[in-house]
């Protein structure tokens, strides 16, 4: 596949996503959104440190990845918080956290 295409799967990655984030209320929902922009973002990444021949993007996806993963470990705790207190994953009653 050429790097055309590449970069078009990764547009259209980032628009589900984004439409994810946007639209649902869902917090386990806008996580997995969320990861799938972060996942478009490597791919350009990935796509363009190959065209340049320049190792560097690709160590940089190598660190976005275990970012992503301490962010889904935080988020997923966050949510477990939020359903052991209200029975309901729902980010509208995310404020009620607050002190």
């Amino acid at each position: 596949m050429n790097p055309e295409g590449y970069i078009l799967l990764s547009a259209i990655l980032l628009a589900i996503g984004g439409y994810g984030v946007i639209v649902s209320r869902n917090a386990i929902r806008i996580l997995m959104s969320l990861e799938i922009m972060m996942n478009s973002a490597n791919i350009n990444l990935v796509v363009f440190s190959r065209i340049t021949g320049d190792l560097s993007g690709q160590v940089f996806v190598t660190f976005s990845l275990a970012i992503a993963a301490a962010e889904a470990g935080v988020g997923f705790a966050l949510i477990l918080l939020l359903f052991r207190l209200y029975r309901s994953v729902d980010i509208s009653i995310m404020d009620k956290l607050k002190f």
